[in-house]
């Protein structure tokens, strides 16, 4: 598959989507619904990563009440760095965070990632408060 931006991709996956939404193998995930960090904006692309981890961070963050998942995905389309964080609060992207406006397929589900403890999700989530009511803060969508 083409990559809109090849020169700037560093991988080719596995990749690695977080929620607390219970999916199937097969299911398609689409753009076009509330960002978890900014509620009041319908986001244009889906987010996904080339890190266990970063998906798990992902999930412990999501809305809802169910459980963390971190689902192995597969762009359907094109698809390109995350401009929120790359080169914007890092150099290069070493979250190895992604995005798409095309589909994401899950192919399977993950089990074994480092789960945030208690504090570090409280401090995570004291993070995005601020963010959130910083005026100047921009979310690249």
């Amino acid at each position: 598959m083409e990559n809109k931006k090849e020169e700037n991709i560093l991988d080719n996956g596995p990749f690695y989507h977080g929620t607390k939404a219970d999916l199937q193998i097969g299911d398609l995930l689409t753009a076009g619904f509330a960002s978890n960090y900014y509620p009041e904006i319908i986001m244009n692309h889906l987010y996904f990563t080339a890190l266990k981890n970063g998906a798990g961070l992902a999930a412990a963050l999501a809305k809802g009440d169910g459980r963390e998942r971190i689902y192995i995905v597969e762009p359907t389309g094109e698809f390109e760095n995350d401009p929120n964080v790359t080169d914007k609060k890092f150099p290069g992207n070493p979250t190895r965070s992604y995005r798409s406006k095309e589909p994401v397929k899950i192919v399977g589900e993950v089990t074994d990632w480092i789960k945030l403890t208690d504090e570090e999700l409280q401090n995570w989530r004291e993070r995005l408060a601020k963010l959130q009511e910083n005026p100047n803060a921009e979310n690249i969508n």
